[in-house]
């Protein structure tokens, strides 16, 4: 094979372990990340000391108090009574109870959309939960802690719909197709950046692409992130609270975030490595300096006969 065939087999297969390497980060922890309750669980709990989650929780909790009493006392209550209901939903927000049933309720809600998507006999059915065991808990924790009337707090075992029927089939095909691609692609960029290293004529200048293709690849999944965040957060109903959501985007996407710099890190370390090997290599190797040339003694004059 020919250096400028060698060349262009290189380029190519470089390119494409580059354009893999992002997709592989996301397919990875789509599958790794999201698809894991216990790492969700973990990545959203700091959210329950936002304040703008702690507001947007108090406001549907409110609201959702407020129902009860509409119904407890057969008519709408009065102004006073609903901004008692928010202030106490508001206090709630701050407990360890409220953390304790951010916490279970994440839990539930996850296993059951996890659930869902890997199981093909619900195919056509939505995706429901039943949350009266969440409310149930936090009832009992209020309780423990004294708080007054707690003990009336009803559990209602109502289905909860998640996901229509026709959302959950989009979302099974979805995540069907990323559970694939988290195995594969990591491995068809690897097979084919190391392939394309192994072909170059100069191999260390292949390295040193290769380097910073990936970092390259890197930065743009970060700026990726930045973009899908504005775009989420704009194409939110207005009756979601936009603060809220921004927040718990970024606590989602942090992992994503934290391994696209490593990728352009480890991406510029690769890249510097082989340039200065390279470099040092060409170096002409250090000689001593030659000794000066020393002329020949001249001749001792011989000494003849008397």
């Amino acid at each position: 094979m020919s250096a400028r065939l060698r060349g262009a087999l290189s380029a190519a297969l470089i390119v494409l372990a580059c354009l893999l390497a992002p997709c592989a980060t996301l397919a990875g922890w789509a599958v790794y990340a999201l698809a894991d309750t216990a790492r969700y669980v973990a990545a959203v709990r700091p959210l329950a000391d936002d304040p703008d989650v702690r507001d947007a929780a108090a406001d549907t909790l409110g609201a959702g108090f407020a129902g009860i009493v509409d119904e407890v006392t057969a008519g709408p209550v009065n102004g006073a009574v609903r901004l008692f209901v928010r202030d106490a939903a508001r206090s709630f927000t701050r407990t360890e109870a409220f953390q304790e049933g951010w916490d279970e309720a994440n839990r539930t809600v996850h296993a059951a959309v996890l659930r869902a998507l890997r199981d093909d006999a619900a195919a056509g059915h939505a995706v429901t939960v039943d949350l009266a065991p969440v409310t149930e808990r936090v009832r009992d924790r209020l309780a423990e802690d004294h708080v007054p009337f707690a003990r009336r707090i009803p559990v209602r075992h109502t289905a909860v719909t998640l996901l229509t029927a026709p959302e959950a089939d989009r979302l099974r095909e979805g995540y069907r197709m990323l559970d694939v691609a988290a195995f594969w692609l990591p491995l068809a960029a690897v097979v084919f950046a190391v392939t394309g290293i192994a072909v170059a004529a100069r191999r260390r200048r292949a390295l040193a692409a290769a380097g910073l293709g990936t970092a390259l690849g890197g930065a743009l999944l970060a700026l990726a992130v930045v973009a899908g965040r504005r775009l989420t957060v704009a194409e939110l109903p207005g009756t979601v609270d936009g603060p809220a959501a921004g927040a718990v985007y970024d606590a989602l996407t942090e992992t994503l975030r934290t391994v696209s710099w490593l990728l352009v890190a480890l991406g510029l370390t690769v890249a510097l490595t082989a340039w200065l090997t390279a470099r040092y290599r060409r170096r002409p190797p250090c000689r001593p300096p030659a000794e000066p040339a020393t002329e020949p003694a001249p001749p001792r004059p011989t000494r003849t006969g008397p």
